[in-house]
């Protein structure tokens, strides 16, 4: 499955900045060892169902951990059992019919 998440503390820290928060959560998932991929808006995961949420559970539990009391959270999931290398595949089917162009 892959799934991508977006995370923040509800309320910034002094100053306005997330990106210490958010980097704990990129740190957790990049530890996992999980096929990954961040950018401006959104982190992948790829990995069996049970492994993938279990870090986006400890990714939460970092955030509540180093002070939120409220973390934001939105996830979206495609879910097809026996699929993998989906995180670049997806991508480069789309850049195979662009450069057919």
């Amino acid at each position: 499955m892959l799934l991508a998440f977006s995370i923040a503390p509800a309320t910034s820290a002094e100053g306005g900045s997330y990106a210490e928060a958010v980097a704990g959560a990129v740190r957790v998932v990049r530890e996992s060892g999980l096929p990954n991929e961040t950018t401006s808006m959104f982190t992948t995961l790829e990995g069996e169902w049970d492994e993938v949420m279990a870090v986006l559970k400890e990714c939460v539990d970092t955030m509540t951990d180093a002070g939120a009391d409220r973390v934001s959270l939105v996830v979206k999931a495609d879910v097809r059992p026996g699929h993998t290398g989906m995180l670049e595949g997806k991508v480069q089917r789309v850049e195979d019919v662009l450069a057919a162009d």
